[in-house]
């Protein structure tokens, strides 16, 4: 705390810090309510005055604790200087004026600005504009720091996330971590990466190294209690929970959270009906090429993309007696094969119908949102997992899910619901109902 309070003093000094001194500055101040709470005493105490070395200590001072408006007002006050261009397109950049913040990053590096800050964050402001063009033209310019800057391997890693190349994100956050095995950003991104994957083992190694580091980094925190909850390991999962509300005890998402772990700790778990859902996952798995068929019978089924006793679930007498070559015969050796593991043809389609009234046709959107994935919902890891589980891909199959089939998930709660239902409501749909 008082490293804290004096760092937060030297902003205010009379001589301003260093930028890397003032990056290290907004990590103690968002370390915890109460650094924060102070900070914003010391801004204010600092806000009548003219000079103008506390005008843009000030300034810089709104942007850290996101009143940008404010800082924006403040920062334009002042003379040009490096300090005051870099914050004030930090601070533009986050209000999304992206050409306004690219041109106080061109007049900071006039006034002196590191050549591969200027670059980095120039890319930095191109790829959250949407100009994936001009952010890796701006990355090409720090080629040369290739295997050295830990940074620019992790704007090169944000950038091939952004198009979807996994494999070159991956390769440059572990580059990054090599580079500087603390480094924040690289161990989060890599983190999630692994875990959007399902590489859970791999998500938490790198999860409990970002939580390691000081200050706590409460999203990493957050997101290992999801996996950690996931895996049933509750006390873990409130341990992380706990942790962040140490430093944050008004963080509504940890609050929220902490309710959700503690319903899933007492929630009934029916181990038998568990298991037989297992043996029956297993029995749908089995490959047709493990039965006795006759030569017709197995090629006809191998042309219809037809693989394990699942697939025959999912297709009737008369699909299959529609297929060319495919006789009453073939129809019969399937249907018994099927009746030795209780089954029938069609199956799975009859228990998924829904009533024919259930959506009208007048009532569906007419721009293609049905036919959005669900990844264009922006919801957390912990509900885009549970959607995953229940393999729900767009908003259409999402609408067809009552709030009851959701929650009957294992690990999803009302957290999770609430932030689904909020998202869809956006678009002017809701769950289905049940009367």
């Amino acid at each position: 705390m008082e490293q804290a309070v004096a760092q937060q003093a030297n902003l205010f000094s009379g001589t301003l810090p260093s930028i890397e001194w003032i990056d290290e500055l907004i990590d103690i101040v968002n370390s915890s309510e109460s650094a924060r709470m102070n900070f914003a005493a010391k801004v204010e105490e600092n806000m009548s005055k003219t000079e103008a070395s506390s005008v843009l200590a000030v300034g810089i001072g709104l942007y850290i604790l996101g009143r940008e408006g404010e800082a924006i007002e403040k920062l334009q006050k002042c003379d040009d200087c490096k300090e005051k261009c870099l914050y004030l397109a930090f601070a533009q950049r986050r209000l999304l004026r992206y050409d306004e913040a690219i041109e106080n990053l061109d007049k900071a590096a006039k006034f002196g600005l590191e050549m591969l800050r200027f670059n980095l964050e120039k890319a930095a402001t191109y790829r959250s504009a949407g100009e994936l063009g001009a952010a890796a033209d701006q990355l090409k310019k720090c080629a040369n720091f290739k295997g050295v800057s830990a940074d620019y391997h992790y704007h090169l890693g944000r950038l091939a996330e952004i198009m979807g190349d996994y494999e070159k994100e991956t390769e440059n956050y572990e580059k990054a971590i090599e580079l500087s095995p603390d480094h924040q950003e690289a161990l989060f991104h890599l983190a999630y990466r692994c875990d959007m994957c399902g590489e859970e083992d791999a998500a938490i190694d790198y999860y409990k190294r970002v939580a390691s580091t000081r200050p706590a980094h409460c999203n990493s925190l957050l997101n290992l209690a999801v996996l950690y909850e996931d895996a049933r390991e509750y006390g873990r999962a409130l341990q992380c929970v706990h942790k962040v509300l140490q430093y944050h005890p008004n963080h509504q998402r940890a609050i929220l959270f902490k309710k959700d772990i503690e319903s899933s700790r007492t929630m009934y778990y029916d181990e038998e009906k568990e298991k037989r859902r297992t043996r029956k996952s297993q029995i749908l798995e089995t490959p047709i090429s493990d039965f006795e068929l006759s030569v017709r019978s197995r090629n006809c089924l191998k042309k219809m993309n037809i693989h394990t006793l699942g697939d025959l679930l999912n297709i009737t007498e008369v699909e299959l007696l529609s297929y060319k070559n495919f006789g009453e015969t073939s129809l019969r050796e399937i249907k018994q094969i099927l009746e030795t593991k209780s089954l029938r043809l069609g199956q799975s389609i009859e228990e998924s119908t829904m009533p024919a009234d259930y959506e009208e046709e007048a009532d569906k959107p007419e721009d293609g949102t049905l036919s959005k994935t669900v990844e264009e919902l922006q919801l957390s890891v912990r509900a885009k997992k549970c959607l995953s589980k229940l393999n729900i891909r767009t908003i259409g199959e999402l609408t067809r899910r009552t709030e009851a089939e959701l929650l009957g998930c294992k690990n999803f709660g009302v957290t999770s619901l609430n932030e689904i239902k909020k998202a869809i409501t956006s678009y002017g749909l809701s769950l289905r109902t049940l009367e």
